[in-house]
């Protein structure tokens, strides 16, 4: 069975660090692009970073830029999402999601590029 697994969120202070985690099981995600979405209460989903499967490429969303670093490791078969600096607004479940179809011209940032997805962790920005 395909399925993508998040961990790493939690509960975080105002100006605070998390990093999450996207692992696969039933493929091997190290050459798909994946992109990190996020939704929260009564909010569109929506896309905040990528990275690409083969050239290394990252993509942000200006709410996250310079604050959220994407990268992965294929020796662990992981992606991961550096996220700093975490403001209130921040406050959402985040999912990652991973492309099979090599949909290169779509947006990464967008969902529709996208056909697994994650269940989604947990973050939490709060005093």
């Amino acid at each position: 069975q395909v399925q993508l697994v998040e961990s790493g969120g939690g509960l975080v202070q105002p100006g605070g660090s998390l990093r999450l985690s996207c692992a696969a099981s039933g493929f091997t995600l190290d050459y798909y692009a994946i992109g990190w979405f996020r939704q929260a209460p009564g909010k569109e989903r929506e896309g905040i970073s990528g990275i690409s499967g083969t050239d290394g490429n990252t993509y942000y969303a200006d709410s996250v830029k310079g604050r959220f670093t994407i990268s992965r490791d294929n020796a662990k078969h992981t992606v991961y999402l550096q996220m700093n600096s975490l403001k209130p607004e921040d406050t959402a479940v985040y999912y990652c999601a991973a492309d099979s179809r090599g949909l290169g011209y779509v947006d990464p940032l967008s969902g529709l590029r996208y056909d697994y997805w994650g269940q989604g962790t947990q973050v939490t920005v709060s005093s």
